[in-house]
């Protein structure tokens, strides 16, 4: 299994960005793929979560309404669309699969089996 995420840059405030998740070795209709993100000197912490199958979708609420997810099972991949973007959503941003879950649980990071690598996101103000 292996999670590679990319679109990561930099950006000026107010501007967007798309990161990509692809996933190899499972299948996005049985697994849920969230992305977090950690900025330097925080903890990890979930930005959004789709399953699919389930048309389950959440968001973190510092990024609701600036954050579309969205996912192609077919083509193993999901996207985090990311507009209005803030100094404040400056972070490595990583995507993560585990079994699907719950609104309760989904930004718990123990949820999820498998990690990608990262991708920075620099925003400047």
């Amino acid at each position: 299994v292996q999670l590679q995420a990319s679109g990561g840059g930099l950006v000026q405030a107010g501007g967007s960005l798309r990161l990509s998740c692809v996933a190899s070795g499972i299948s996005l209709n049985d697994y849920a793929i969230a992305w977090f993100r950690q900025a330097p000197g925080k903890e990890r912490e979930g930005v959004s979560y789709i399953m699919s199958r389930q048309r389950r979708i959440y968001y973190a609420d510092s990024v609701k309404g600036r954050f579309t997810i969205s996912g192609d099972s077919a083509k193993k991949m999901v996207y985090l669309q990311m507009n209005a973007l803030k100094s404040d959503d400056t972070a490595v941003y990583y995507c993560a699969a585990g079994p699907p879950t719950i609104l309760s649980a989904w930004k718990s990071s123990r949820q999820y089996r498998y990690w990608g690598q990262g991708t920075l996101v620099t925003v400047s103000s």
